[in-house]
């Protein structure tokens, strides 16, 4: 019993720290890097260097007309923008409607290839010193650009990330929001100690000679290409007020699809940036990487199934019955959060919205995902044409 104890505390732990506990550990460490006395970068509003927004599309005809309005008229000069849209596949349309549009240069082909064949085709096409990505289908905060491109200004930023934002309206909607705030203030403190581990592909940038075309079959486009640049020494910097926002999943369950995809992803991402779990050579950037990306996609989750097992044969061995044991709570704990998450899933399919059983419906979805996107990728199952989840 003794080695089942041992290992239920060591997967406890790091269950426990990749959830909470780094976010614990960086909130110390950026206390204590302010007290250092270090300022902040401060605000240019003169440096406006030329930028290219650059948006792949898929069958995007029903967003085209607004995400043009709010392309151009967000607060940057808009003799400095240039508006280029790489469509791959598309047969709805799309390339024919983005054509109508003065300024909005589009370049079409016919066989779709998935979004990272459209990106490295498409980056020939780019001639400003700064490129950002934005999705057909996300609306951007009207200063996004303009803070984005005002981080550049620092020679060792080579990549800038915004933030993801969720339009909520109900439970389900809400507990995506609360997570992606929580990942929000995660970032925000990742950026301030070092480097963000990872950019969002709604909205994200980089300088664009650092650009290097990926793999074809890659599934997380946005977080190698940003994770390769940070290995070359550069740092990826994170403005949370420069924002992308798009509906929530409709359902738990289409948020589900999604996350299978982006773990299938993370799973892959890990083995092709196995240098940076070297913290000889990255220093801080292979820690807050390990902490923040690589955990969850490979100890915590297989860690709960595992603290599962071990406290229930431990339990069993001690008394499962008897309140007074420290694994009686563990088990048993266990076992009502699950039953939680499984009302949850039962009030889902019925339509029925009930905020406190999305905490933990939520959470058993997302590392589902991991053990559902492992299985994808071994199987090598997962398409680079991913099938978009439908939107609330």
């Amino acid at each position: 019993m003794l080695t089942l104890k041992i290992i239920f505390y060591i997967f406890f732990f790091i269950i426990f720290y990749a959830y909470l506990g780094y976010g614990v550990l960086l909130f110390v460490l950026i206390r204590l890097k302010r007290a250092s006395g270090k300022k902040p970068q401060t605000r240019d509003e003169a440096y406006e260097p030329e930028i290219t927004l650059f948006v792949t599309a898929f069958n995007e005809k029903d967003f085209i007309d607004e995400k043009l309005r709010n392309s151009f008229s967000l607060d940057y000069p808009k003799e400095k923008v240039r508006h280029v849209w790489i469509t791959d596949g598309s047969d709805d349309g799309t390339p024919g409607i983005l054509g109508k549009y003065p300024g909005v240069e589009v370049y079409h082909q016919p066989e779709r290839k998935g979004k990272i064949a459209a990106m490295n085709r498409g980056m020939q096409f780019v001639k400003t010193p700064i490129v950002v990505f934005s999705d057909g289908n996300t609306m951007l905060g009207h200063e996004s650009i303009r803070r984005i491109v005002n981080l550049f200004k620092d020679p060792k930023v080579g990549c800038v990330s915004g933030e993801k934002r969720i339009f909520s309206k109900d439970s389900a909607a809400a507990t995506e929001g609360i997570y992606w705030k929580y990942e929000s203030t995660l970032k925000k403190w990742d950026a301030e100690l070092y480097s963000v581990v990872g950019a969002a592909g709604e909205l994200f940038a980089l300088k664009t000679e650092l650009f290097e075309p990926v793999e074809a079959d890659t599934l997380l486009d946005d977080f190698i290409i940003s994770l390769r640049i940070a290995e070359r020494g550069y740092t990826i910097q994170y403005d949370r007020e420069a924002y992308a926002i798009e509906n929530p999943s409709a359902s738990v369950r289409e948020e589900l699809k999604r996350k299978i995809r982006i773990s299938a992803g993370g799973i892959q991402s890990v083995i092709r940036l196995k240098e940076l779990l070297n913290p000889f050579r990255f220093g801080m950037l292979s820690f807050q990487y390990i902490s923040h990306r690589v955990l969850r996609w490979t100890l915590a989750p297989a860690g709960l199934l595992i603290i599962l097992i071990c406290s229930a044969i431990i339990a069993s061995s001690e008394g499962i019955t008897d309140y007074l044991t420290v694994f009686f709570w563990f088990f048993w704990g266990q076992v009502v959060f699950y039953a939680a998450a499984l009302l949850g899933w039962f009030l889902e399919e019925r339509k029925i919205k009930l905020k406190l059983l999305y905490v933990p419906y939520y959470f058993f979805i997302m590392n589902l995902a991991v053990y559902l996107g492992f299985i994808r990728y071994i199987k090598k199952t997962q398409s680079v044409n991913w099938e978009r989840a439908k939107r609330g």
